[in-house]
């Protein structure tokens, strides 16, 4: 459990309340018999109490009234004599109210009470005041010139003081919410002061209700305890879960790492592990120390990956820088040159170093590319121009082309090879001798006039091979052959179909009609059909 500031100076003072009820301190510091109003009371009390019907085990019967010797001044005794209790301290001007507690204040005087405890006490003639404890007595102290009623009752009136701090004690252990070093510090201090205390009373039945506060003491330590070990527990859990977003913020890959937001979230892991520490519960030591070793690495494990990124970083760039710087002057160089064609592609190599060089930082890296598109646009702008002017000289000669194909389109389908040949010659040197055509017309009209002439090409191809002789003297030869096999295939199936042999017929008619449709085929690729 952590404790406030302040707790010790407050167990302290309740202690001290505890120790020196106000008013029973007030009277004791009054030490002269003969001016302390509440001891005559106690003896008047004393005297003119009734004996209980049933006295308590152990308790002496009362003296009669009529039997008291009349004090006698000689016999007060000095205030030196008689015996002082501690005076109560002062509340420290610094110290923290108490705010679990209320200021105790002393329970009324009884009378029955008081003659109660005198019953456990007697005085001997020398002075010497004595208390029975079981079969023992003790002497609690000597006052020879007092007479031993007053001697009696300043003893008695000492354990009455000792029974209230008790009942006060037990008043607020079970209804306030003292800390465990309060309880533990209180019941040190009644322990001590009932051990062998300088009173007259049932010390007996003191002790054996101390011991009962002992238990409950003991009962609520536990509870603390365990709520502490719990809170000490939770706690070490939200450290180590604070230690583990620290490390995996660490962990990340500096290449995809967002530095700024992740050195955000790390600060505020910092400010979360320093409340933690200074308003949670605290843990252990050991386990703390542990934990932050861990904090501290991931923290130190992000700066040095933070600074070697940057560090390669401006590495990069700075080599990025010099190497575009190289390419804007080669790229400034080319911006005059007019072979359009080659520079065209000069300029498309240094587009792609350009790409493999990487970035630059912000600034310098759109300061050389304004520099370098600036050469590029120079060129192909007067590569632009160059070309229209071009195409508006070949216009003219895109005109002669079409016109050269739509001849040439209506050479297809061949029908008459040897004179398409001819007129497809005629009209490719009319189309060589116009010339250029718009680049952007160009494709079109080469991809009309090549259909025309594939079209040529294909029929002659075709003729070629009907008037092949080695084509043809394949195809007679099998067509011989093929004959020859029908002829005997029919005469088969006329000798099966006069034995009325059904399986012979079959196979017979299936092997002449195999025979027949290759010889149809085979006529009909000699034919060229």
């Amino acid at each position: 459990m952590t404790e406030t500031p302040g707790t010790e100076e407050h167990a302290a003072e309740t202690v001290e309340q505890v120790d020196a009820p106000t008013t029973v301190a007030t009277e004791e510091t009054q030490a002269p018999v003969e001016e302390a109003p509440a001891a005559e009371a106690v003896e008047a009390s004393v005297e003119e109490a009734p004996a209980p019907e049933s006295a308590p085990e152990g308790a002496a019967p009362e003296a009669p009234a009529a039997e008291k010797p009349a004090p006698k001044p000689s016999a007060v005794p000095k205030p030196s004599a008689l015996p002082r209790p501690r005076p109560t301290p002062r509340p420290s001007a610094t110290a923290a109210p108490a705010a679990t507690a209320p200021a105790p204040v002393a329970p009324p005087a009884d009378a029955a009470e008081a003659a109660r405890a005198a019953t456990f006490g007697r005085v001997a003639e020398d002075g010497t005041v004595y208390v029975t404890e079981g079969t023992e007595e003790r002497a609690v102290g000597q006052m020879p010139e007092a007479t031993s009623e007053d001697a009696l009752a300043f003893y008695v009136r000492r354990y009455l003081d000792l029974n209230a701090k008790v009942t006060l004690f037990e008043a607020r252990l079970g209804a306030t919410d003292l800390s465990v070093k309060e309880i533990d510090q209180t019941l040190e201090k009644l322990t001590e002061e009932t051990t062998e205390p300088s009173a007259v009373g049932d010390l007996a039945e003191l002790r054996t209700r101390l011991d009962a506060l002992r238990e409950v003491a003991a009962e609520r330590r536990a509870v603390a305890e365990a709520a502490r070990a719990a809170a000490k527990e939770e706690a070490l859990a939200a450290r180590t879960t604070l230690i583990e977003e620290a490390e995996a913020i660490a962990a990340r890959d500096p290449e995809r790492m967002q530095w700024k937001q992740s050195g955000e979230a790390l600060r505020e892991l910092l400010d979360r592990w320093k409340s933690a520490q200074q308003s949670g519960p605290r843990i252990d030591r050991g386990a703390e120390d542990a934990l932050w070793k861990r904090f501290s690495a991931a923290r130190t494990t992000f700066d040095r990956n933070r600074r070697h990124y940057f560090s390669e970083l401006e590495t990069r760039n700075t080599s990025a820088k010099r190497v575009k710087e190289e390419l804007v002057v080669e790229a400034e160089k080319l911006q005059s040159s007019t072979e359009w064609g080659p520079t065209t592609g000069a300029y498309r190599d240094l587009m792609t170093r350009w790409k493999a060089a990487g970035r630059a930082s912000r600034k310098d890296d759109d300061a050389l590319w304004a520099k370098f598109r600036a050469a590029q646009d120079t060129f192909f702008a007067a590569r632009d121009a160059a070309n229209a002017a071009t195409d508006e000289e070949y216009r003219a000669n895109l005109e002669v082309k079409e016109q050269v194909l739509a001849e040439a389109e209506k050479l297809v389908p061949v029908k008459d090879l040897q004179a398409a040949q001819n007129a497809l010659r005629t009209l490719q040197d009319r189309w060589d001798a116009a010339g250029k055509v718009p680049r952007g017309d160009v494709q079109r009209v080469e991809g009309r006039m090549r259909a025309v002439e594939q079209a040529v090409r294909d029929a002659d191809q075709a003729e070629w091979k009907r008037s092949n002789p080695e084509t043809k003297a394949r195809a007679e030869g099998a067509l011989s052959q093929l004959e020859v096999a029908i002829a005997n295939l029919e005469q088969d199936l006329a000798d099966a179909e006069a034995k009325g042999d059904k399986r012979k017929i079959a196979e017979a008619q299936a092997a002449l009609d195999a025979r027949r449709s290759w010889l149809t085929q085979i006529q009909k690729a000699a034919d060229g059909s």
